[in-house]
């Protein structure tokens, strides 16, 4: 990849296995780009990806990005776009070579490599995939030996930028600040939409000023050498760039103001964001620390078996009715109780509601067992054996089936140097990328100091999201709930008032947990680490939202005593 004066165009056609499939299109027809990136893996894909290998050793890989190549990579090689993306799963080996036999069955003469060494699933008996978290180095040498498409296994979302940057303006391991510029640049774009006004706390206000958010345009980012970007998206598509969504973007899946990576540690309490002009926000002033010393291994594994039904409650007595059926199925599952049983009731019913449906509350039971039986003929039995012999107008949404499988994901972590992380170029060299040799093990950032708290009269009960931004997210079983305001005098008051205790107060699930609070003031925002409470990660589906992607908007519908001047 040779260098070129001006900013390198880096484009994302891809948030997520199943995204909008002609993303890619509209991105290599949209505008200018150099590069086109890709994110299809997630904790989840990944053990999807797993039980997909199991039933053909060849599998392994997104299949999506080869049929969205089968209509775009003639295109892109004729606007010279390079394409990189981590579709390759847990075969990046496979996908290659699908790839290549795809590029002579179009005609198109392209230069295909793949990056490997992340695979350590054999390291870890009894895990159904077990896959390290490589930077973006070996990227960059399959783009300056020439390549036009690269696909990966499972790399850091952000190393789909940090690779073609380093590989275009010549980054080596040290340029710290520049690799952490992009790796704040590879964190907004990695989850596409939600970068252009996607899954936004304050969509209302965007729709209410004339934005079409019925089908956000895709995010790009143009990236300069000294590791400064301008976040926009192409010319006339949907969604929109301002500092808010960026903002939003950048708290997602975060933690504290260090932000690890196996390339370098970015410091996101020095991210400064200021809007350029129209979708245009400018990232800047990001600073950068060596890495730490070790890698994160994505472990997932099948914890057993799973079934769930919904009892369905309506009109008076809601709360005596809940109790029946749960002494009834208790008493039945007696001889051979599952090894978890989970009950729920949601009060979805209200008072003298004008349809059924509005009448009703659902009473959830989840259960899991190591033994499909457990959980599947002996519940269902169970079950619907009470069909005429339980609470007056017993129904369920739907009866429970035999039983289904779930995953469990935990992070474990091995030294930079214990991957053989190689880049495999097109004619089948393979150039091994040496680890981080520049580490610095991770130590938490002293708090920063708060502002003066606002001074104000009245007060108002009131949501908090009339005041307040969140966005939330899994990671493993834990989950981050960032929050941002968007004046000085907004930040004054939040920065005392949204304290731990008062966060545990508004989420009371967490009032058992961890709950760690981040604050980054360049940002106007506080974010915040629940440990636990999404049980073993989003495939053990341990709670009604798996991977928390709602908490946040759960916290902003929560009422507090709001300052009358915010409102």
């Amino acid at each position: 990849m040779t260098r070129q004066p001006g900013p390198l165009r880096i484009g994302n056609a891809s948030g997520f296995y199943g995204d909008r499939f002609d993303a890619m299109r509209e991105m290599l027809t949209g505008g200018e780009l150099d590069v086109l990136t890709g994110d299809y893996l997630a904790e989840l894909t990944m053990l999807i990806l797993g039980r997909d290998r199991l039933k053909d050793p060849g599998a392994g890989y997104a299949r999506t990005f080869l049929r969205q190549l089968e209509e775009c990579l003639g295109l892109a090689r004729e606007r010279g776009v390079r394409i990189v993306a981590n579709a390759g799963g847990l075969n990046p080996a496979g996908l290659a070579d699908a790839v290549r036999q795809l590029a002579d069955r179009l005609g198109l003469p392209v230069r295909v490599a793949h990056v490997e060494g992340d695979d350590l699933t054999a390291a870890h008996p009894g895990s159904l995939a077990a896959h390290a978290y490589l930077g973006g180095f070996g990227i960059a040498a399959c783009l300056r030996e020439g390549a036009d498409v690269v696909v990966t296994g499972r790399v850091t979302d952000a190393a789909l930028v940090t690779g073609p940057a380093a590989a275009h303006f010549g980054w080596g391991p040290g340029d710290h600040d520049r690799l952490a510029g992009a790796v704040v640049a590879g964190h907004v774009l990695e989850c596409g939409a939600q970068a252009t006004g996607g899954n936004y706390a304050f969509f209302h206000e965007a729709a209410r000023s004339g934005r079409d958010l019925r089908r956000p345009g895709f995010p790009l980012a143009e990236l300069h050498e000294d590791g400064t970007c301008v976040i926009t998206k192409h010319p006339g598509t949907g969604g929109f760039v301002d500092v808010g969504t960026v903002t939003a973007q950048l708290l997602y899946e975060t933690a504290g103001a260090r932000y690890a990576g196996p390339d370098v540690t970015a410091r996101l309490d020095t991210v400064r964001l200021t809007q350029d002009g129209p979708d245009r926000v400018r990232v800047e002033g990001v600073r950068g620390e060596a890495p730490p010393p070790t890698l994160k291994v994505g472990v997932n594994r099948l914890g057993g078996f799973r079934n769930e039904v919904a009892f369905v409650l309506t009109g008076l007595d809601i709360e005596a009715k809940a109790d029946l059926v749960r002494e009834q199925l208790t008493d039945a599952l007696a001889k051979s109780p599952p090894a978890e049983v989970r009950w729920d009731l949601v009060r979805t019913d209200r008072p003298d509601a004008p349809s059924e449906e509005t009448a009703s509350a659902l009473l959830r039971l989840v259960v899991r067992d190591p033994s499909q039986e457990a959980v599947g003929r002996a519940l269902s039995g169970a079950a619907i054996e009470l069909a005429l012999a339980s609470y007056p107008g017993f129904h369920v949404l739907a009866p429970p089936g035999k039983g289904s499988p779930y995953g469990v994901f935990e992070d474990v972590y091995v030294p930079q140097g214990g991957v053989d992380h190689v880049a495999v170029l097109h004619d089948g060299r393979r150039i091994p990328v040496p680890p981080a040799h520049d580490t610095v093990v991770l130590d938490e950032v002293p708090e920063p100091p708060l502002p003066q708290p606002l001074s104000h009269g009245h007060t108002a009960r009131a949501p908090l999201g009339l005041v307040a931004g969140a966005r939330s997210g899994d990671k493993g079983g834990n989950a981050n709930v960032g929050v941002w305001v968007r004046s000085d005098d907004a930040w004054r008051w939040l920065a005392h008032e949204l304290t731990v205790d008062r966060f545990r107060q508004l989420i009371p699930e967490s009032g058992r947990l961890k709950v760690t609070r981040h604050p980054l003031p360049h940002l106007r925002a506080l974010n915040f680490v629940v440990e636990g409470i999404l049980g073993e990660g989003v495939a053990a589906q341990h709670r009604f939202d798996p991977q928390a992607k709602a908490l946040g908007e759960w916290l902003r519908s929560r009422h507090l005593d709001i300052p009358e001047i915010l409102l």
